[in-house]
């Protein structure tokens, strides 16, 4: 939708017969249709979409739809498209509806490891450094904030000269526009050969996420992680046991 637009999901029970002419057995079954009001897909293109390595795209792969419609299909589903040109296209799943009983399972407690320190937090959303700010404060550590690889750098060099220097540095592996971790650390080991720190990212396949300790990381978080794997981490490399 080039010029924005309302995406509308519905799910709802159907009961499928003999009548449907699709590829489906009789029974119950879950329908999910996805409808936008894009530009549509013009009939040439409509009888491709579910082929492989098929896209109208410059950068696409042309997998997703290939993809999508084999999950569906091993799972005894189906999915269609239809569209107009101008108005929108819509996609119906139907998948077969579990007879299961669904038994709904009591949340485990929550544990966090309380703790004590300074923790230098380096990430350029101020959403996710909020969010660790918070937890960190509730199990008792002392945090503070850095956008980018520059800025931690200097608050590191100004902390280890006063009598509060950060116990561990928890750095985004990533900064658009700015120092990431993988940089920053290297600096910092040039100011200080014992830097506790801990990469984070949501890329878990790069090669820095894998290997964290040849890089001169700790420890490491992938991105999303809980408030527990936060407290727990950083139990582990402040009692030494992440070396």
């Amino acid at each position: 939708m080039p010029e924005g637009g309302i995406v509308q999901i519905n799910a709802e029970n159907t009961i499928l017969g003999e009548e449907t002419g699709m590829p489906l057995q009789e029974g119950r079954y879950i329908k999910i249709t996805i409808t936008d009001k894009g530009i549509g897909i013009s009939e040439e293109h409509l009888q491709k979409v579910f082929d492989p390595y098929f896209t109208t795209k410059q950068k696409g792969s042309g997998l997703g739809l290939a993809v999508s419609y084999s999950i569906i299909k091993n799972h005894n589903g189906h999915i269609s498209v239809e569209s107009e040109g101008g108005v929108g296209t819509t996609f119906i799943i139907y998948l077969p509806a579990s007879e299961k009983h669904i038994t709904e399972e009591k949340p485990s407690e929550k544990r966090h490891i309380a703790g004590e320190g300074r923790i230098l937090i380096m990430d350029d959303d101020e959403m996710v450094r909020n969010s660790i700010g918070e937890t960190l404060i509730t199990i008792g550590y002392e945090t503070d904030f850095a956008q980018e690889g520059a800025e931690a750098i200097e608050k590191y060099k100004k902390a280890m000269k006063s009598s509060r220097p950060f116990d561990v540095v928890i750095m985004d592996l990533t900064i658009p526009g700015g120092m990431g971790g993988e940089e920053t650390i290297k600096r910092l080991r040039e100011e200080d050969p014992g830097v506790i720190a801990i990469v984070s990212s949501g890329y878990s396949g790069d090669p820095v996420m894998a290997n964290f300790s040849a890089y001169g990381f700790r420890d490491v978080l992938s991105k999303p992680y809980t408030p527990e794997k936060l407290s727990d981490t950083l139990h582990k490399v402040l009692k030494g046991s992440g070396e």
